[in-house]
């Protein structure tokens, strides 16, 4: 039996993602890259058989206070980052916003 009560957020430098668990299963992950003190989120994703539970925010924050403390550049290309850093104070936070893109 699987214990569904713990959450736990790990960061998988192998896979380039921080991974959302909830007792054995993963129940998601954020994609990133990093390299001259930035980490860049692309993608993020939590599967349907856990979303409506907040795990998509209990990820980012963790991915992000890690990142933090790691003294790294957060790059939110990731759309879900992007509007979870507009929404949420995160102290020690420095963030290099991407430039929109321009539609030719």
């Amino acid at each position: 039996m699987t214990d569904e009560t713990t959450v736990a957020v790990v960061r998988n430098d192998d896979t380039r993602r921080y991974e959302i668990r909830v007792g054995e299963q993963r129940a998601g992950f954020a994609d990133f890259s990093e390299g001259d003190g930035h980490i860049i989120f692309s993608h993020t994703e939590i599967s349907d058989a856990f979303a409506g539970r907040g795990l998509a925010g209990e990820l980012a924050a963790q991915a992000l206070a890690d990142a933090v403390e790691r003294h790294l550049t957060i790059v939110p290309l990731c759309p879900y980052f992007a509007a979870y850093l507009k929404r949420h104070d995160i102290p020690g936070a420095n963030v290099a916003w991407p430039e929109p893109t321009r539609k030719r």
